[in-house]
């Protein structure tokens, strides 16, 4: 499958453009004609450009308002479209992006689009340009692409065709089945954008809130299945208008884009091959795709292991050793295997800074982040060390693959550890639950489809929770069985350091135990601080759910707090915040699967008390 994507996506110049575009390995691009016209560079030093990177430049976009009109605008429309077709020539270009009319169109008659764009056809035709018609959903006449392909089919001259975009059908609500229909030698080009699903105006939807395939509510997927039965074999591009994209380094959102595509054409591919489809377009599915069935560990880098390794200790875990040559601890409960992490951690008091997941095959999960574009974890192992692939998400949470058996090889690193199943690890924690990361405002997206595509996780539905800080946007990614999860939190906009960013919304990790009440009072006895919750919230409490009056003490002297629904029961208490980071620990009672959402303003206003009290010491 040839890839493209429209500079429109980017930040930075045209030559910035290009360059990040090949770096990524994008096939070509399409050139947004605003870009070229505030370009040092002449169309023939773009093409020039373009040729020395081994891109093509695959659309010239968009030309606007050209049909419906009356004589004379059509006569100064040609005059333009003219000299377009010139421009086109020089950039060595052979299609341009006909968008339908929105703003000057009077005349409301099918017969006359078709012979205005005859006339378009005929003159593009003179300097061998082709012409991709696209309905806008906003278009003031015509709207749906069922509409443009009427009138394509009626125009009826080889150099006019449909443009394809998804947002434009999608976004309407319209279904994209009727595409399989259309024969595949008229679409001359197709653009995806996904987003997320919002009530609104669709112009400004789409301006500002496109997305990455994979990164919003879309089903692209089954929208591109439906191009690839319509026979359709060329270019798939991308054209996203998106706030956060524009301003975000040019390299990065390239590599996400071309993330994206290769994660959406595999999709593709196996929804096909489910369902024992054969096609024209050649679609590539990513190796290596597989669920995760559980943490492997979770790790914490701290230039002061003695805080976190207290902390530890004080909720039933072990100390399982020393690495043999390297300073960093393990600490185990049950399957909760914690890591400590001091190299390259001066200055850092504590972070929650990488996890591992389990898998059946880690080699495969290490081919599929390859394809997928990842960045490599440096880690430098000597000879009789576990090699576990890893990659560096966009937040900088280092991610690693391993296996039940690598897991016994990696364990036995560590001086003092002896093999699971031996008894060393029990504990009152089970297992971890969950692992909750801050991410910064430009790199939500991006992580929303790194976390998706690299581990196969599945995105839930987003939530909105409100702080002193502001709202904080919540996203969760689970396995099928949600024996991974991650809760992916975007900070308000204006805490834009890291410092801010984690002081004042630390990460997390959330362990899990079957006796929460037992383990906060042995916690308790040990020491413990817990995070303190206002007397207000039991008061609440009571009024909503009818608590026996023992367990509601219970709950107010342990700082435990509690949620239930349909499925079950939730209660979880939080540990104080060290540095960038807390530990949570949780009891599921029967099938509750939430994370105690009710909760969490609670949780980050008696966080923010506390570092605001913290800073004023």
């Amino acid at each position: 499958m040839r890839t493209s994507i429209a500079t429109v996506c980017l930040s930075g110049t045209l030559e910035e453009k290009l360059l990040a575009c090949a770096k990524a390995g994008f096939d070509g691009i399409e050139i947004f004609e605003q870009d070229l016209l505030v370009s040092p560079m002449s169309p023939e030093e773009v093409k020039a450009m373009a040729q020395r990177l081994g891109l093509t430049l695959d659309l010239f976009q968009p030309f606007r308002d050209f049909e419906g009109v009356t004589e004379s605008q059509l006569k100064a429309n040609l005059h333009r479209a003219e000299a377009k077709f010139q421009l086109m020539n020089r950039l060595g270009m052979d299609l341009m992006l006909l968008c339908s009319n929105v703003g000057t169109a009077t005349i409301n008659d099918d017969q006359v689009f078709i012979e205005q764009i005859r006339q378009l056809s005929d003159l593009a035709a003179k300097y061998n340009v082709r012409i991709a018609y696209e309905a806008l959903a906003w278009g003031k006449y015509v709207d749906t692409y069922q509409h443009s392909w009427e009138i394509v089919k009626q125009v009826d001259r080889a150099n006019v065709g449909l443009c394809i975009d998804s947002f434009h059908i999608l976004s309407r609500g319209d279904d994209p089945a009727e595409i399989a229909n259309i024969p595949g030698e008229k679409i001359f080009f197709v653009q995806l954008a996904d987003a997320p699903v919002l009530s609104m105006d669709i112009l400004s939807w789409s301006r500002h809130y496109r997305l990455f395939p994979g990164q919003g509510g879309f089903a692209l997927d089954q929208f591109l299945a439906e191009l690839v039965r319509s026979g359709y074999s060329g270019i798939i591009s991308l054209e996203i208008f998106n706030d956060v994209f524009r301003q975000s380094n040019v390299e990065r959102t390239a590599i996400d884009g071309l993330r994206s595509l290769q994660w959406l054409q595999s999709q593709t591919a196996q929804l096909l091959k489910s369902n024992g489809e054969q096609y024209a377009l050649e679609l590539k599915e990513l190796p290596g795709i597989q669920d995760a069935t559980g943490f492997d560990f979770a790790e914490i880098r701290t230039e002061d292991p003695e805080l976190v390794g207290g902390m530890l200790a004080q909720l039933g875990f072990s100390f399982r050793g020393q690495h043999r040559r390297k300073p960093v601890q393990l600490w185990t409960s049950g399957d909760a295997r914690i890591i400590i992490n001091s190299q390259r951690s001066r200055g850092v008091e504590a972070a929650v800074s990488g996890f591992g997941v389990q898998v059946l095959d880690p080699g495969a999960s290490g081919e599929r982040g390859n394809s997928l574009l990842a960045t490599k974890v440096p880690r430098l192992r000597s000879f009789n060390e576990q090699e576990l692939p890893g990659f560096v998400a966009p937040d900088s949470t280092e991610i690693f693959f391993s296996s039940p058996e690598n897991t016994q090889n990696w364990i036995i690193e560590f001086e003092e550890a002896t093999l699971p199943n031996t008894g060393v690890n029990d504990g009152p924690i089970l297992c971890i639950d969950h692992i909750n990361l801050a991410q910064p405002w430009q790199c939500f997206d991006e992580s929303v489809l790194f976390y998706s595509s690299v581990i196969n996780l599945k995105a839930q539905p987003g939530t909105e929770v409100p702080s002193p800080m502001g709202l904080v946007r919540s996203q969760v990614l689970s396995t099928e069985d949600s024996s991974v999860r991650l809760a992916l939190n975007i900070v308000p906009h204006g805490l834009e350091s890291a410092i801010e960013r984690n002081h004042e919304y630390p990460e997390h990790v959330a362990l899990r135990t079957e006796d929460i009440i037992g383990l906060a009072k042995d916690a308790r006895a040990r020491g413990m601080e817990f995070l303190q919750v206002p007397a207000n919230y039991y008061e609440d409490l009571a009024a909503r759910f009818d608590l026996d009056s023992q367990l509601l003490t219970t709950l107010k002297e342990l700082h435990l707090l509690y949620d239930r629904d349909e499925a079950g029961e939730f209660l979880h208490f939080y540990t104080k915040t060290i540095g960038n980071m807390f530990l949570e620990v949780v009891e599921r009672r029967s099938s509750y699967d939430g994370y105690g959402a009710p909760n969490a303003p609670v949780r980050l206003a008696s966080q923010f008390e506390s570092n605001r009290w913290s800073r004023n010491l």
